[in-house]
């Protein structure tokens, strides 16, 4: 999986989709959950590698962290809001600390740039107390996807880092994800597999013995499935942007649509001005605002906070 300028879909109801028998009934041995698990990610890894279906994949990539970041801090017992997280880390000023909820975010929107095969920027990551155990736990996790499936080897690398820190959730699940991006050959990872997992699922996957396997592996796939979810949507909603474009008069307005292209959230005040994120287009205060505005009229973007002020928007 690279992350790529996406192209438009001729059709968006020919967009892959999970079969009707990989979501009904219950996972009821680690074999139906490696089979229907085989069926989920062959749709995501067509949804997000192949650019025909037009997938925002790094749009994808930031809404999963903030997800994997609210899944987070309810494993490492702060219970933050997704909300609350997204403000923390958008909404504090340059040069000033986000607090634990922003940092958290910080860390996961960098584990969805990281090369899947880079180890020097998975160890800088995870920081010096976890880089040394860094080899051994990805092969353990390795050796059981190639032996058992993705879904095994994400398990078989949470328990290798918890047998070793229990309170390490967000390294064990940075190196699930990993893992599974090695499994299929993506070149980047996706926050996918901390989403539905619980403290206590954690605590039983490093006593228990197969019952605690198939209750974690089980949470995988329906995080996967919702993954699959949020990429449809996110085609058809990319989409529809993609389709007013033309309507939008302001000046820097590509430039700006590629912006909600890419970020779960944008702040006017700082992200499209006095110029526009990761460009030199200049852009006043009120016209970003007047521009996020628009969209919201368009139908094509939605304001996240609720607020009159301290805005955010996103598709």
């Amino acid at each position: 999986m690279t992350y790529q300028p996406t192209a438009i879909s001729n059709d968006l109801g020919n967009l892959p989709h999970l079969p009707g028998w990989v979501t009904s009934g219950r996972a009821e041995t680690l074999e139906t959950v490696a089979f229907r698990s085989g069926a989920a990610l062959t749709v995501l890894d067509q949804l997000v590698c192949d650019p025909r279906y037009g997938v925002p994949v790094k749009l994808l990539a930031n809404r999963l962290a903030l997800s994997a970041a609210t899944a987070i801090s309810k494993l490492e017992g702060r219970l933050a809001r997704e909300a609350d997280i997204r403000d923390a880390y958008h909404l504090t000023p340059p040069g000033e600390a986000r607090g634990p909820d922003g940092d958290l975010l910080a860390f996961w929107r960098d584990a969805a740039r990281l090369r899947a095969g880079g180890t020097g920027e998975i160890a800088d990551l995870v920081g010096a107390d976890f880089a040394g155990g860094l080899g051994v736990w990805l092969k353990v996790g390795q050796d059981h996807a190639r032996t058992q499936g993705p879904l095994a080897g994400c398990g078989a690398v949470l328990r290798a880092v918890l047998d070793v820190d229990d309170r390490a959730e967000r390294v064990a699940c940075l190196l699930s994800d990993i893992v599974l991006a090695r499994a299929l050959n993506w070149k980047a990872v996706l926050p996918v597999t901390a989403q539905r997992l619980t403290k206590g699922m954690l605590r039983d996957l490093t006593t228990s013995g197969q019952g605690a396997e198939l209750a974690v592996q089980a949470r995988f796939l329906e995080s996967i499935e919702d993954a699959i979810r949020q990429a449809r949507d996110l085609a058809r909603r990319a989409e529809a942007l993609r389709t007013v474009a033309p309507k939008l008069r302001a000046k820097g307005s590509d430039a700006a649509v590629g912006l909600f292209l890419t970020e779960d959230a944008v702040a006017p005040a700082s992200m499209l001005s006095p110029r526009i994120r990761g460009t030199n287009i200049p852009m006043t205060d009120r016209a970003a605002r007047r521009f996020c505005d628009r969209l919201v009229e368009l139908g094509v973007a939605r304001e996240l906070t609720g607020r009159a002020s301290f805005r955010l928007y996103g598709l």
